[in-house]
């Protein structure tokens, strides 16, 4: 038996039948599965799936809206280009919230919509506590900035948003000097460096306002919030 005075243990010779329950213990927690790091690992690959399910969801919901407005309008021939913004005209003022949900082709909207649920999942999963208000902020204040800078045209499209986004993910990592962000970051360049040829003129029908506008802005937001969400460790 184990001695106890007190709610402590008293020191007995290690040959004692204590030394075989310490050895049980010892065993027992080895090939306990909480302790072992196969299951830490799958544990942790569970909770990460699971954290990448809930922050696609207003990605995922919002590439659903912007399908089913173009589908409307595809099929009863509806024509919303007027809903875009037209710069320097209060005609075209509406347009800084609504022209991110107009598109103008099959291939326009799904140019936006990969982009914008992978690039949105990862804002929501990494940035979670910033995420609606740089979605939000860069929608509107992208719209302002064409409206006052854009050529005189119909803007539509969510390209600036997927500009922002694209900005603040890969700023904001190098920003906040944070390891997995950076790597982030670099992820983000892989995927779509090649967009940052879309900020210059090119053809007319496309918006490189918008492009530019939504670049700037996303790193704006990555300046504007490096000292909120998350944070490298200090030491």
């Amino acid at each position: 038996t184990l001695p106890i005075t007190n709610r402590t243990y008293r020191f007995i010779p290690i040959h004692s039948e204590n030394y075989i329950l310490l050895q049980i213990h010892k065993h027992s927690k080895k090939n306990n599965p909480l302790h072992t790091k196969k299951y830490q690992k799958k544990t942790w690959l569970l909770s990460m799936k699971k954290g990448f399910i809930h922050s696609a969801k207003l990605p995922l919901l919002f590439v659903i809206l912007i399908t089913f407005i173009y589908l409307y309008s595809t099929l009863n021939d509806i024509k919303l280009s007027h809903w875009g913004v037209y710069p320097r005209e209060t005609k075209g003022l509406y347009g800084i919230v609504s022209s991110v949900l107009i598109h103008g082709s099959w291939k326009h909207l799904f140019n936006n919509s990969i982009p914008l649920l992978i690039l949105g999942t990862a804002l929501f999963y990494f940035y979670r506590k910033l995420a609606m208000k740089v979605c939000l902020y860069s929608i509107i204040f992208t719209g302002i900035l064409v409206w006052l800078g854009g050529r005189p045209s119909f803007h539509i499209g969510a390209s600036g948003l997927v500009y922002a986004l694209a900005s603040f993910l890969f700023f904001s990592g190098f920003i906040r000097k944070h390891n997995n962000l950076m790597a982030l970051s670099m992820i983000v360049v892989f995927l779509y460096g090649g967009m940052v040829w879309g900020i210059f003129p090119s053809k007319d029908h496309i918006s490189w306002e918008g492009h530019l506008f939504g670049a700037v802005n996303g790193l704006f937001w990555a300046l504007y919030y490096k000292d909120e969400g998350p944070q490298r460790k200090k030491y």
